[in-house]
């Protein structure tokens, strides 16, 4: 607000001198009054609202304190001058407030009506004056379109006002306030609770005024008239403020004023059905003419609405504001469904189709939501069955919508239309909807797995002869096969669980009805009351249902790679999953062994199966039952004697693991059972070795062999999650990696096992040295044991099989990376691993592994057509055994087994492969750098030297690269430091680290170099354009340190800046200064009498304005585009041979109009071509 609104008034545009004398009175009068109202609103702890003045009659002052003291008689604790001072005290306050203005307007209008429109102002947050004039010309249609003219939105810059004069009939209002006020702070768009809460007040306000009014004056042709011309005219302003707020008073008023013509509406059909039931008497005329009373009522109210739609929202839907457009498409959303007679056609609904394509998406998001209310009443569905066949297929494009909640509501209006509508959606349009099943957000998943439910699993009815336990289970059975033909067809066949999970909400009954899934597996396939039977692919599909329902009855909706689950569950929740889990505890232990039996055959069920016992509780009634318990163990130990796949193996021993935890009632019976079943493989491998060795050869049959190997699966198994130290496996299984050296060793098959059993053995060891070592020589013997296991590896790493030389590298990494961990957190009181660092032929070997194994091209042109063919899932299986590999060596790194400077062949290939392993070179050099910033920071520049001397050697020894390999350029060293570059985010905190890449590198150029009579350059010169790339990061102090480090460096050289060999100086130096004044300050002078010479003629050729030849401005872009010549140079700047022949590259010049020499013009980049270096 303006503190003084009679100089604010004299401050305005000239055409409104003249009526500011005449207003000052009533203007003082008004400040006076809302001092004393502020002081009264600040007792009251509201917020603040600045009070706009209106400067208009004496009788406008009256009029306020007539209706404010009718608001003092009925509610003495209501107390307000200005309408905007309600929006603060809730509905029933705002009733009472209404009601007094209602009656001070019945006395007064005009002052009246000026209140009202004052409030509107004053929510859109204008802080400044309102002046009204008195407009006579109504009759003149010529004098009121040159007034309309006239009208304008501007601002005077000379008064810092900005002023909005529009016609508000019968005023012309002149709206003025400060040009500095904040037009984008306005109450609306305040952050937190307030915005929300003022725009809830601003609806209800419309609202109460429209709802009180509609028995009085709302038909008296001039307050809709007014306060319609205002709001349109507001909604219209190029000021966002106004235009918000007022937009949403507008389609909030157009909202009121439906529900008066549906009441409206009301009436007449009452009085109509009164009429017709009546005889024709007086009594029928008087309703006759009251019929006639609310239709024209109603046509005026239908009349005021088509003029606020037309006015406000056929501009305003466009807005470039979505929170306009959202607001827009809200209301329409309401008006079409409250009043369809009128907004329920293809006149309205095209605006719902528009605006579904809008970028934002709460726009579309308000489009859908308004949809789903009119297709959620059925009396309105036959008037949209144009639109729903016009609209149908970008409805369904919408399920795929980059915002997860515009797509989770139209896959819920989807969901309701297919409901009320069944064949609105076709099978290609419902094959494209159930697919989102297996959609990575959990909400629209579960909205997907809905409409699945409803369509393709109905319940059946019950058929004749059969009981209601049979007709249950022929109607499970039915929309089991349903559904089981839905996911062959799918071809998503790793995704059981998350099918599960997305028809857990709705197919809930159906997935937990355990007793009778497993009855369909148990029962004869070739039964008559069965039907036709189940496939054996069905049959294992079906127990993959059984065990993932399984699962998420006991582990909750918590899927990896599916967002949007609840994270916490509530409490009936918690009991309704305690309830699931003590039934399937129940159930399964007395059903799982027939199972395990019938299914023992198939080892991809038995593997499925296997695994129901992790989620037993030991709560449930059965547990205390240990005959029960026996029998599952013994049929489950039966089944892995017959079987050795890795996922039977994996699953039994962490089934085992679950069974033989301490806190459960069955542990002792699940630890003598599991004992027993190691002890008998052991027994059983020391008797195969016995047979298999003659003397130093490996002489077993195939058949012993595959026993065997078999043997050593599930002991390596069940060593991974058991710890099997007792038995001694080291010893036993030694012998077969000490005879890998020789030619009649054991199969490469035999050899992976055997590490990767080693391997758990050190890790069991190192993971309980804080219970095992109790003295030194246990402490010895251990890391004897650590280093025949890495010595072994070492050797296997050059084995002929590839799985065998993979496994050596994970397993040797793995217990090194252990073993540091084991080492760090040891605590010093006790026993604890001893130091062991790798001998540094395995670093090497480890990173030649990595050379070979992980950056590597394709050796042929066959070889990269047969990886072509391969399918994406063995492109996928390939890709991540290369990242562990690489994750495997890193780890070394970060742990501190291997030095930093180890990892910067690693680095070398950031930019190259950033695809493939971009993530974890990335991780590993910010670990590094927490370790030892400084080394880590040397380990950089080793990586990029290292780059450049090798592609220096390729050049030099002329040796074409073949097309297929990756071959490392100049530009891609200048990518890979521009990557590097970067990494360092934070100046001052690696503000050391980046001035040791650039004392470096200048090492690295200048070291060692001699400068010949013939005036050679040094051999690394082309490094300073890829050392470049780390000038941005360098403070402005240390840019002045490394000027004159550079120049300690050049000053012995004669340097001539003209010639294109020295350019690279020229732009590394360019890079270094900020501005010509650095230049200036941070040159030195030149130690030759000669130089000193050159440069003072030049500066006078400068002063004088010499002209310049196109070649020599030529020489300064030869690095970028050698052909190109400059057209627009600037005639202040000096050419390279004006500058003359330089003997440093760092000169002194007190010349304002000199300019470096290194100037490059902006418009050509560095790296367009590559350098030869």
């Amino acid at each position: 607000m303006i503190p003084d609104p009679v100089s604010a008034a004299a401050s305005r545009p000239s055409e409104q001198q003249s009526n500011s004398a005449h207003n000052g009175d009533e203007a003082s009068a008004a400040e006076e009054s809302g001092n004393e109202n502020r002081q009264k609103r600040a007792r009251r702890r509201k917020r603040p609202a600045e009070e706009s003045e209106n400067v208009t009659k004496s009788k406008n002052a009256k009029s306020r304190r007539r209706y404010g003291s009718v608001r003092k008689r009925k509610r003495p604790h209501v107390e307000a001058v200005t309408l905007f001072d309600v929006i603060t005290m809730g509905r029933s306050a705002m009733r009472a407030v209404i009601g007094g203005w209602m009656e001070a307007y019945a006395a007064d209008r005009e002052a009246s009506l000026l209140d009202l429109i004052t409030f509107f102002i004053q929510c859109c947050g204008c802080k400044g004056v309102v002046t009204a004039e008195m407009c006579h010309t109504k009759g003149d249609s010529d004098t009121m379109d040159k007034m309309v003219k006239e009208l304008v939105e501007d601002l005077d810059e000379v008064a810092g006002l900005q002023y909005k004069k529009f016609l508000a009939f019968p005023w012309i209002l002149t709206v003025t306030w400060p040009m500095a006020a904040d037009s984008m702070d306005y109450p609306l768009i305040q952050p937190g609770s307030y915005g929300r809460w003022f725009h809830s007040e601003l609806c209800d306000f419309v609202s109460v005024l429209v709802s009180q009014c509609q028995h009085s004056v709302l038909f008296d042709s001039y307050l809709m008239s007014t306060l319609v011309s205002l709001l349109a005219e507001l909604s219209d302003s190029h000021i966002r403020a106004f235009r918000h707020t007022c937009t949403l008073a507008a389609v909030k008023l157009l909202t009121s004023l439906i529900d008066v013509a549906a009441c409206l509406s009301a009436g007449v059909a009452k009085s109509l059905e009164l009429q017709k039931a009546q005889r024709p008497s007086r009594l029928k005329n008087q309703v006759k003419q009251e019929v006639t009373q609310l239709q024209e009522k109603k046509a005026e109210i239908e009349s005021v609405m088509d003029v606020i739609f037309k006015a406000v929202f056929l501009k305003r839907h466009r807005d470039v504001l979505p929170e306009i457009r959202s607001i827009c498409m809200e209301e329409l959303g309401l008006w079409m469904r409250s009043y369809s007679s009128v907004f329920l056609n293809d006149r309205y609904l095209k605006y719902m189709d528009w605006m579904s394509y809008d970028k934002v998406p709460d726009v579309r998001l308000k489009c859908i939501l308004g949809l789903q209310n009119l297709y959620g009443d059925p009396e309105l569905l036959p008037q949209l069955d144009l639109f729903t066949s016009r609209f149908k297929d970008r409805m369904i494009s919408m399920t795929l919508d980059k915002d997860n909640e515009v797509a989770l509501q139209t896959m819920k209006l989807l969901l309701l239309i297919s409901k009320t509508s069944q064949d609105v959606l076709s099978s290609d349009d419902y094959g494209q909807l159930l697919q989102l099943v297996f959609s990575s957000q959990r909400p629209l998943a579960a909205t997907a797995g809905e409409l699945l439910f409803f369509r393709l699993l109905p319940a059946a009815n019950n058929q004749d002869g059969l009981n209601q336990e049979d007709a249950h289970r022929q109607e499970t059975l039915a929309r089991l096969k349903a559904l089981l033909q839905f996911y062959q067809n799918s071809k998503l066949h790793n995704h059981v669980v998350y099918l599960v999970d997305s028809l857990w909400d709705c197919g809930g009954t159906l997935l937990k009805d355990w007793p009778t899934l497993t009855s369909i597996l148990l029962q004869d396939p070739h039964s008559p009351s069965l039907g036709r039977g189940l496939t054996e692919a069905e049959e294992a599909l079906l127990v993959e249902i059984l065990v993932a329902s399984v699962r998420q009855a006991a582990e909750g909706p918590v899927l990896a790679g599916r967002s949007g689950a609840k994270k916490v569950m509530s409490v009936r929740e918690k009991k309704v999953q305690v309830e699931d889990c003590t039934n399937l505890t129940q159930h399964f232990l007395t059903v799982l062994p027939h199972l395990l039996s019938k299914f023992s055959g198939r080892w991809d069920i038995i593997a499925s199966l296997i695994r129901i016992p992790q989620y037993f509780v030991p709560e449930s009634p059965q547990a205390d039952k240990t005959e029960m318990v026996s029998r599952l163990l013994a049929v489950m130990r039966a089944n892995l004697e017959g079987h050795s796949g890795a996922d039977v193996l994996d699953a039994a021993a962490r089934t085992f693991l679950s069974l033989c935890e301490a806190e459960t009632t069955w542990c002792s019976t699940a630890r003598t059972t599991r004992d027993s079943m190691i002890q008998c493989w052991v027994d059983h491998l020391k008797d195969l070795l016995t047979q298999s060795f003659t003397g130093a050869t490996f002489s077993a049959d195939e058949e012993t062999t595959a026993d065997i190997l078999a043997t050593l699966k599930k002991l390596s198994a069940f060593h991974n999650c058991h710890n099997l130290t007792r038995w001694n496996l080291f010893d036993l299984l030694s012998p077969l990696l000490a005879m890998e050296g020789f030619q009649e060793g054991a199969p490469p098959e035999v050899l992976k096992e055997t590490l990767q059993c080693l391997c758990y053995f050190v890790f069991w060891s190192l993971s309980t040295s804080s219970e095992t070592l109790t003295s030194r020589d246990k402490a010895v013997t251990q890391r004897v044991q650590l280093r025949v296991v890495s010595e072994t590896s070492h050797r296997c790493l050059s084995h002929s099989d590839h799985s065998v030389r993979q496994q050596a590298f994970l397993g040797v990494c793995d217990i090194l990376t252990a073993h540091s961990y084991q080492h760090h957190v040891w605590d010093p009181t006790s026993w604890g691993p001893l130091p062991y660092t790798p001998t540094p032929k395995l670093q090497v070997a480890l990173l030649s592994f990595v050379r070979k194994n992980v950056f590597v091209g394709r050796d042929s042109d066959e070889e990269r057509k047969v990886s072509e063919e391969l399918g994406t899932e063995d492109r996928m299986q390939e890709l991540h055994a290369r990242r562990s590999t690489l994750a495997a060596y890193c780890k070394l790194v970060v742990r501190g087994v291997l030095e930093i400077s180890m990892a910067a062949d690693v680095f070398a290939h950031y930019a190259e492969y950033h695809n493939e392993f971009g993530d974890i070179i990335k991780e590993t050099m910010y670990s590094s750098r927490q370790m030892d910033k400084i080394e880590s920071a040397r380990t950089l520049v080793l990586s990029l030297q290292q780059l450049f001397e090798r592609l220096k050697r390729e050049q030099e020894s002329g040796v074409t690269p073949r097309p297929h390999q990756r071959v490392q350029t100049f530009s891609g060293i200048k990518e890979l430091a521009r990557r590097f570059a970067v990494s360092f985010s934070d100046l001052v905190k690696f503000r050391e680290c980046v001035v040791l890449i650039h004392r470096s590198g200048i090492e690295f150029v200048f070291q060692d170099f001699v400068q010949t009579p013939e005036g050679s350059t040094p051999a690394h010169l082309s490094y300073l354009s890829v050392l470049a790339e780390f000038s941005s990061k360098l403070l402005k102090p240390d840019k002045r340190t490394l000027l004159s480090y550079l120049h300690k460096h050049t000053c012995e050289h004669l340097v001539d800046l003209r010639e294109e060999r020295w350019q690279p100086l020229l732009f590394y130096r360019a890079s270094l200064l900020a501005d010509v004044e650095e230049a200036a300050s941070h040159g030195s002078s030149d130690r030759k009498q000669t130089g000193r010479a050159a440069l003072s003629k030049n500066k006078q050729g400068s002063k004088a304005g010499a002209p310049q030849s196109s070649s020599e401005v030529q020489v300064v872009h030869r690095v970028s585009n050698p052909s190109h010549k400059t057209q627009d140079q600037d005639p202040k700047t000096p050419s390279p041979t004006q500058e003359g022949v330089l003997s440093s590259c760092l000169q002194d010049t007190d010349d304002p109009d000199h300019v470096d020499p290194g100037h490059v013009d902006p418009g050509h980049d560095q790296d367009d071509v590559d350098v030869e270096v």
